[in-house]
């Protein structure tokens, strides 16, 4: 690989994890409540609002950075590469993340206690959120990277629309990353359709850009495709937002949360995609500057980018890693704050 493509292959990279953390961490306080609760409480969304300025990610982005891991140590062997995705997932969940899904949790413990499969079957969306790496990372490689994204999908999801939901996720930002920042958001999305074949997923992604060619309102559109968990419904409405807004990477961020629901993990996958289409540029400034830089924040995120980017291109083995102990403090002090967004929730005035 020519030193240009390989620049140019790394700065996608960087683009599609910085993208996630932001998007993942922006909609983070969010998550689970009404578009009236979000217009009321939280518009316009213009920085962190989980703990003071600073921002702070959940699962999405540090899922897509075992993914990420486990791609850079084994980037042609997808049975190795799954195995290490895997046991890293198992150590991550030993450390008590928060904000994780039922269906990553049941995995989890499936994984702990040797069952197989790991996966159950769920349509959840956590297979899908941490995709959009793995479509980057083998861009230039169709046939691998559909292999790569369903095997890891599997890892906790069976359900054929997740695992789908997780490709389709993955080929938008293969797609975007090949196109560059020149490209129409509503045709990478449209052109990534046929990697779809689950029925109920396959109309709701034809839906998203049925409504997105006609230029329709988020209201409109959050009604029609719903933000629910549901990958049915959360990574069709995520296309919905990246094609009607994509070249406004804010934007297409503030009218995924506008909708509220499941806001982080349709903010990773947007943001994502964003990164992928635009480089490590589409979010340089405050909103990186202020997310929390320890385990799985920018820096971290940098440096497993340019070991994917070097594993891909030469075989090179990885050089970074993030202190296990840090990643287990940080989820222990943030647990009462995190504890105390969810318990507001119930509350009527707060709806």
């Amino acid at each position: 690989m020519s030193t240009y493509l390989m620049t140019m292959k790394l700065d996608r990279l960087e683009g599609v994890l910085l993208g996630t953390a932001v998007g993942d961490a922006l909609g983070l306080p969010m998550e689970g409540l009404s578009a009236r609760a979000v217009a009321r409480r939280f518009a316009p969304v213009t920085g962190y609002r989980l703990w003071g300025r600073t921002g702070f990610v959940s699962d999405d982005t540090e899922q897509s950075a075992l993914v990420a891991e486990a791609i850079a140590a084994h980037p042609t062997q997808p049975a190795l590469m799954v195995d290490r995705f895997r046991r890293s997932l198992l150590g991550w969940f030993v450390r008590l993340p928060w904000g994780l899904g039922l269906a990553t949790l049941r995995a989890c413990v499936r994984i702990a206690f040797g069952l197989t499969p790991t996966g159950v079957d769920s349509a959840g969306n956590g297979a899908a959120m941490r995709a959009a790496v793995v479509g980057v990372a083998f861009a230039e490689q169709p046939a691998r990277r559909r292999e790569s994204s369903d095997a890891l999908a599997q890892v906790t999801h069976l359900d054929a629309r997740a695992v789908e939901g997780a490709r389709f996720v993955s080929e938008v930002a293969a797609l975007a990353a090949l196109a560059g920042p020149g490209a129409s958001p509503l045709q990478l999305v449209a052109a990534a359709l046929p990697v779809v074949q689950a029925p109920m997923l396959a109309e709701a992604l034809a839906r998203a850009v049925a409504l997105a060619h006609e230029g329709a309102e988020v209201p409109r559109a959050a009604q029609a495709l719903h933000t629910t968990g549901f990958v049915v419904h959360s990574v069709p409405f995520a296309a919905f937002c990246f094609a009607r807004f994509g070249h406004t990477p804010l934007v297409a961020l503030q009218q995924a949360y506008a909708a509220g629901g499941d806001t982080d993990s349709i903010g990773a996958i947007v943001g994502g995609w964003e990164g992928a289409l635009l480089g490590a540029q589409a979010f340089e400034g405050p909103l990186l500057n202020q997310l929390h830089d320890g385990p799985f924040g920018p820096s971290h995120l940098r440096a497993l980018a340019a070991d994917v980017a070097r594993a891909v291109a030469s075989g090179e083995p990885p050089r970074s890693s993030y202190s296990a102990a840090a990643a287990l403090l940080r989820n222990l002090a943030l647990y009462p704050v995190v504890l105390a967004h969810g318990l507001r929730r119930l509350w009527p005035w707060y709806r």
